[in-house]
């Protein structure tokens, strides 16, 4: 089972840094409007106009709206990674349950606070991207890495199956839980939370 690679959507990656923060503004503008008017109302011109850039300058990065929302995705897998990864070195030995916590406390908490994170996360609420791309295997592919050092496991296929089905199930009741409550049904993430480890604890214990 091999790592999924994430598919880029940039038509020409930023080289100087007033490229790479007009970047920034327009993905920026593009979550926050994600959250106001929703997918099917989003335009490029609309972005341009909330980012201060001129509309060239969004289609010198993304050919159109579905490029743009899946390049959103990809900056929140690696802002997901980060913070998960920041968790982890707090946690420090506290075992694979401190670990699988601070995967799914800080899912929740981008859930919660990320503009534009509730349509699309890593890519799997929207239809972007190639049908090849499965968002839950590039997510499940890097918490593999990130935590199999973590947890002092090879990242084989058996560990690499492992935490896509955990992801997957994650996924499914996490939006459970946010259909249940507009913040997320406390009780809904609580059985979440402890189904996952009653599945993890038969492969990592």
């Amino acid at each position: 089972m091999k790592p999924v690679p994430h598919p880029t959507s940039l038509r020409r990656a930023p080289v100087q840094r007033r490229s790479a923060e007009r970047l920034t503004r327009i993905l920026d503008a593009c979550a926050d409007l994600l959250d106001e008017v929703g997918y099917d109302a989003l335009s490029t011109r609309a972005v341009a106009l909330r980012a201060g850039v001129p509309i060239g300058s969004v289609y010198r990065f993304f050919g159109n709206k579905r490029a743009m929302a899946d390049a959103l995705a990809q900056r929140n897998l690696e802002r997901y990674t980060e913070r998960v990864t920041e968790r982890l070195k707090e946690t420090g030995a506290e075992g694979w349950r401190a670990a699988v916590d601070a995967v799914l406390d800080e899912y929740l908490a981008m859930k919660r606070t990320a503009p534009g994170f509730s349509l699309v996360d890593f890519g799997n609420q929207i239809p972007i991207g190639s049908g090849h791309a499965e968002p839950n295997r590039r997510v499940a592919d890097r918490l593999t890495d990130l935590l199999s050092g973590y947890l002092a496991r090879d990242p084989d296929d058996d560990l690499r199956r492992t935490f896509l089905i955990a992801v997957e199930t994650a996924d499914a009741l996490v939006h459970l839980a946010f259909r249940v409550a507009p913040e997320g049904d406390e009780k809904v993430i609580g059985e979440t939370r402890e189904l996952l480890r009653a599945y993890l604890a038969r492969v990592l214990d």
